[in-house]
């Protein structure tokens, strides 16, 4: 694989519970592809909402990928200790006369789509001046924007921000910085070049590049992989995932790997986690992830309740 000078790639999963499968899968996806172009990988730990964060879960997820031999290149970031980046990001914002305070609620909000085709908010509390404090704070999406990035996967996607979702919140009440904007933050001052990260992701990044062009960031290069379902839902740690068996690392990293669409190593490849990760980085086809779920009550995984 062609090397790419200076990529630094990253995984960044929230602390609300243990790794599971489908993580795993993206954050294998994340490291191979890093290691595969001799880049660097950062971990960061989205430790900003309160209300979902479980206490122990970011312990739980360091030692996990530390257990499946995913080493990180550089100390580890924890956005709980970024607010004051944040909030030099909401000034300059503020500066632009972007931001505006808005203090709909969910239930307003619910009866707001509930009546509208368009489900975008609508921009109620746009020109209303109302005070910032005890508001959530929006960004104002220019309605003529059409935001397009080429995805390694996906290809080309593009999207009308403004139609799609409206002005979007990037404070919430609390107040709590929102993901978009944090994650736009990190991977600016971390210098993260690619991200590859999980396909319930790819509808957030055209209001982060929005967000990259209204702080004067650069735009990292995408690849989102497919998620890993079982039946119909996706697996996460909301609906109740397995957590990971970190006893057993070299089969968890095979079934991660055969998430990914790529190919099965040789049974003697499968002795260590080094023996593994060192295959999965010469072997490494961004090619064969496919774009379709997988589904792993249809995929012959490798059997770890034996």
């Amino acid at each position: 694989m062609a090397q790419i000078s200076g990529y630094i790639g990253r995984f960044a999963p929230s602390p609300t519970g243990p790794l599971h499968l489908g993580s795993l899968a993206a954050a294998l996806a994340s490291w191979v592809d890093a290691r595969a172009h001799d880049g660097l990988w950062l971990l960061r730990i989205e430790d900003i909402d309160r209300e979902r964060e479980q206490p122990g879960a970011s312990d739980l997820i360091i030692n996990s990928l530390g257990a499946h031999g995913l080493s990180w290149d550089k100390p580890i970031t924890y956005q709980s200790e970024r607010s004051i980046e944040y909030e030099d990001a909401l000034t300059l914002l503020r500066q632009q006369g972007r931001l505006y305070a808005c203090t709909c609620t969910r239930k307003q909000l619910r009866e707001i789509a509930g009546n509208r085709v368009d489900r975008s908010y609508p921009g109620f509390c746009r020109d209303r001046q109302l005070p910032e404090a005890d508001s959530a704070l929006r960004l104002t999406v220019p309605a003529d924007q059409r935001t397009s990035f080429q995805d390694a996967n996906y290809g080309e996607v593009s999207e009308t921000v403004a139609d799609t979702i409206g002005d979007f919140i990037v404070r919430r009440r609390g107040p709590f910085y929102a993901y978009q904007l944090a994650v736009v933050v990190d991977d600016a001052a971390q210098g993260v070049t690619h991200v590859v990260r999980g396909a319930d992701l790819l509808d957030n990044t055209a209001r982060q590049i929005i967000l990259q062009q209204a702080l004067g960031c650069s735009q990292p290069a995408y690849l989102h992989v497919p998620l890993v379902t079982s039946g119909e839902q996706k697996l996460s740690k909301q609906s109740g995932a397995a957590a990971l068996d970190d006893h057993k690392p070299v089969e968890n990293l095979v079934d991660a790997w055969a998430c990914l669409g790529q190919d099965a190593p040789d049974a003697a490849d499968l002795r260590t986690v080094d023996e593994f990760l060192s295959f999965a980085v010469s072997n490494w086809n961004r090619n064969c992830i496919g774009n379709d779920s997988v589904d792993i009550q249809n995929k012959n995984l490798v059997d770890t309740n034996g």
